[in-house]
């Protein structure tokens, strides 16, 4: 099916699902990793419009945004389908993908960054979010029934993402008790070889965000009024 390369960065969760899904395929890529602190040519080269990862490079033709890519490899590559065929499962499943990457993801971004007197309010409404995703995977195996599928890729690049948010901002998002079958889930599919591989792990995110700086700014910012 031609040359396949992945621009991305170990440690970005939008990056690693393109990577499983390859991987799920069976698809051999080259992988090109970028400085985000130093953006390279080819990644500008690819995608001049946002100048962001991942981006899917395909027979010299490139495909940005993780969703956008997740279904493009779904479509090229059929073997071990992501997406549902049924209409209404697959258009509920890019529902609930956005809703993870425009809610859960940027909710618990916020609910770090808060400041103290705004972060228990911040802490619930990530929470809230959570809670849809719990009870969408209760009494199921995987998002997509009983294979790892589109949906599953993309929750699955929450969990330590979410470890390291609460470590890094001092918070606590994921209780089990609240949380019973997204807790579950997490465990397991960051546990599955494919997955584990691939997926950023907390302490090497606050590793990158202490060594960085960035971790600094962000607390910096969230205690700028409480001075």
């Amino acid at each position: 099916m031609g040359e396949v390369k992945v621009i991305g960065a170990s440690l970005s969760s939008f990056c690693c699902r393109i990577e499983w899904a390859l991987k799920l395929k069976g698809v051999e890529y080259e992988y090109i990793k970028e400085d985000l602190r130093n953006k390279s040519p080819i990644l500008l080269q690819y995608n001049p419009v946002h100048k962001k990862i991942p981006v899917l490079v395909h027979n010299g033709k490139p495909v940005a945004e993780s969703l956008v890519i997740l279904e493009y490899i779904d479509e090229t590559w059929q073997e071990n389908p992501l997406l549902p065929k049924d209409p209404l499962e697959k258009s509920t499943a890019r529902f609930w993908a956005r809703f993870v990457d425009e809610k859960c993801i940027v909710s618990a971004w916020d609910a770090c960054r808060a400041e103290e007197h705004e972060k228990e309010r911040a802490v619930e409404s990530a929470q809230e979010s959570l809670g849809m995703i719990d009870k969408l995977i209760e009494g199921k195996k995987f998002f997509g029934g009983e294979t790892i599928g589109f949906l599953d890729l993309v929750v699955g690049s929450l969990p330590n993402w979410l470890k390291f948010l609460e470590e890094l901002g001092g918070i606590k998002l994921v209780d089990a008790e609240k949380f019973p079958s997204f807790h579950e889930w997490s465990k397991k599919f960051v546990e599955i070889p494919i997955i584990k591989e691939k997926i950023p792990m907390p302490d090497d995110l606050i590793n990158y965000f202490t060594t960085s700086g960035l971790a600094k700014t962000i607390r910096g910012s969230a205690l700028a009024n409480n001075k």
